[in-house]
């Protein structure tokens, strides 16, 4: 498991979502699913999901978080032809943000919303070295728009293995936006590489918890560490979940909770899922005791 994966919260199609998701990316896996009773949202689904080597975590929770491309998915292709078949299916049903064509940072380039309103870049990369395939990508807009840089340093000060790596700036005379900011930068943290802009441009949308990163702790040392570090909103704190100072939604959760809430029986299950929904930030010790019994 890598330290850092993406949770996506859906309405209630997310076991539907993760049989298209891994339709779509032919090498797709299926991973576990979970059923937890009673939570504030009744009865949720949560469905693992491998696409192109990045572990996503698809949750069926109810209407009150909608997806935005205030985070979208840079798919980086080998071929044009690739670009084109993700394209066919991934825009079934959904819209385009940036119609398929060429651009002057790729030949063959589209940005799309899928039929559950997930955004896909997808872009042939050309003679540029693939190493990830889909890249988790961040546009600070609004009252952050500006602000990239800084949160992406920030970033890798509280992740011990992370580096900040090229960044292109917009130029005079690119308005709406200001010159000097972000146009795209690339930093990884543990491993898991993102990119992150600024965009000046009208937008109707911001971070909001729909998407999420989980970062996933062996130690309680670990969650006190990052809790800590990244919590910045302290009504936001719920179950594991934050918000950092620029609105990004993370979760920070111990890794034996996939044994816990996946691995053990109705009874177990049900008594972690009580626990944890009384907790802000997880209490290694006191789940074990959970599940347990």
């Amino acid at each position: 498991m890598r330290r850092i994966s993406t949770h996506l919260w859906f309405d209630k199609e997310a076991r539907e979502a993760a049989d298209f998701y891994v339709s779509v990316f032919k090498d797709g896996k299926l991973g576990s699913t979970a059923k937890l009773q009673d939570t504030p949202s009744g009865t949720v689904d949560l469905v693992s999901i491998e696409l192109r080597g990045q572990e996503f975590t698809l949750l069926s929770a109810g209407p009150l978080f909608k997806f935005t491309p205030a985070v979208s998915f840079l798919v980086a292709c080998k071929t044009k032809e690739e670009v084109e078949a993700l394209w066919r299916e991934l825009s079934k049903g959904g819209s385009a943000l940036m119609e398929l064509g060429k651009y002057p940072f790729s030949d063959k380039y589209g940005w799309v919303q899928d039929r559950y309103g997930l955004s896909w870049q997808l872009m042939f990369a050309g003679d540029r070295e693939i190493k990830q395939k889909i890249i988790p990508t961040l546009m600070f807009v609004g009252k952050q728009c500006g602000k990239t840089e800084e949160a992406i340093k920030f970033y890798a000060s509280v992740f011990r293995n992370a580096k900040v790596g090229d960044i292109l700036r917009y130029g005079k005379g690119e308005e709406p936006d200001r010159e000097g900011t972000v146009r795209h930068a690339a930093f990884t943290l543990e491993g898991q590489q993102f990119a992150a802009m600024d965009s000046a441009r009208s937008h109707d949308f911001t971070f909001n918890e729909a998407i999420s990163f989980m970062v996933h702790c062996d130690t309680q040392k670990e969650i006190d560490h990052y809790w800590g570090k990244l919590s910045a909103v302290p009504e936001a704190e719920q179950c594991g979940w934050l918000k950092d100072g620029y609105g990004l939604s993370w979760q920070i959760v111990p890794t034996a909770m996939e044994r816990m809430l996946r691995d053990g029986d109705e009874k177990s299950t049900a008594r972690v899922t009580e626990a944890f929904l009384k907790m802000k930030k997880f209490d290694i010790a006191e789940l074990e005791k959970a599940y347990k019994g």
